[in-house]
């Protein structure tokens, strides 16, 4: 008779300290930064103000505000003791030991330099409105998580990401090429600010419980599970109610285009409000974030024909 033999289980391949700083960035949120570019510079375009110059800028500033966003967030919640062993999201490059608080703290405030670099042209392109765009941006992102009073940790995240992903770039977009405001940019701005605040009410409907235990009280943990499902639903609606308003404004047809990543949008609605693990929250999350991008795609292709 043979002798049997357990198989033995090799322990995961730590990440290579490259791929650490890429977990870090968390590449899958930033079609948040992508999207209110897309729409602001299709708006210009559609107005006749198209500027690649400063468009390309505008993108490459929102990129870094969003990795050096993350980056603080990722060193901040592991400073305050909120990233913890039972967390059941993305690991955590801190938490998890992959990088050192001083590298992670180093890597935001390299980002945000490099994002403060391009706002100097942009500064120039668009003058004072733009200097206070970039300095609000950057101290939002900071006291998302950080300061002695995160607004992250009191609720009103929500708020601050709808502001500063809706309006504030849309709208800082447009300005940039157009240097003029519009109510359109305003309008065009609510629906994108909407699609990319439901991101962040997955993840938070997701971290209800550790959230709780660590003291971070998001709006979802004062909500409740069932107050945040219906938070995300809301939002969706807004979205897709928001170029119907646009069309009755503009009468552009063209703008329900946005309309093709409804089903998109409806199989995302019924999985928040059946899930309950957090690796398929972790794919809504995902979908939210793909579901802004393809909805902005729409919006502005309807804004360009």
């Amino acid at each position: 008779m043979q002798p049997t033999t357990q198989p033995t289980t090799q322990p995961a391949a730590q990440p290579s300290r490259r791929q650490a700083w890429v977990l870090a960035a968390r590449p899958k949120t930033l079609p948040a930064a992508v999207s209110p570019v897309i729409v602001g510079s299709a708006l210009a375009a559609a107005h006749g103000g198209f500027a690649l110059g400063p468009a390309l800028a505008a993108l490459a500033g929102a990129l870094l505000l969003q990795i050096g966003s993350n980056f603080a967030n990722d060193y901040f919640d592991h400073v305050k003791g909120v990233d913890r062993a039972d967390r059941i999201g993305p690991t955590r490059v801190t938490a998890g030991g992959l990088l050192s608080p001083a590298a992670v703290r180093a890597g935001m405030v390299a980002v945000f330099g490099a994002a403060a670099l391009i706002g100097l042209y942009l500064i120039v392109v668009g003058g004072w409105p733009i200097l206070a765009i970039g300095v609000a941006s950057i101290l939002a992102a900071l006291a998302y998580t950080g300061g002695p009073k995160p607004f992250g940790y009191i609720g009103l995240g929500d708020l601050f990401v709808f502001l500063f992903f809706g309006p504030v770039a849309v709208i800082g977009t447009y300005y940039v090429q157009t240097l003029r405001l519009t109510l359109d940019a305003l309008l065009v701005a609510i629906p994108v600010g909407a699609l990319i605040t439901a991101i962040l009410v997955v993840n938070n409907l997701r971290d209800i419980e550790t959230d709780r235990r660590g003291g971070k009280m998001t709006l979802a943990v004062r909500l409740g599970r069932q107050g945040t499902q219906v938070e995300y639903l809301l939002l969706l609606i807004a979205a897709y109610l928001a170029p119907l308003v646009l069309w009755a404004h503009s009468g552009n047809t063209w703008l329900l285009l946005s309309w093709l990543t409804l089903p998109l949008a409806v199989r995302l609605g019924q999985t928040i409000t059946t899930a309950q693990d957090g690796p398929t929250l972790n794919a809504a999350l995902a979908g939210t974030a793909r579901l802004s991008l393809l909805f902005s795609l729409g919006l502005a292709a309807g804004l360009l024909l």
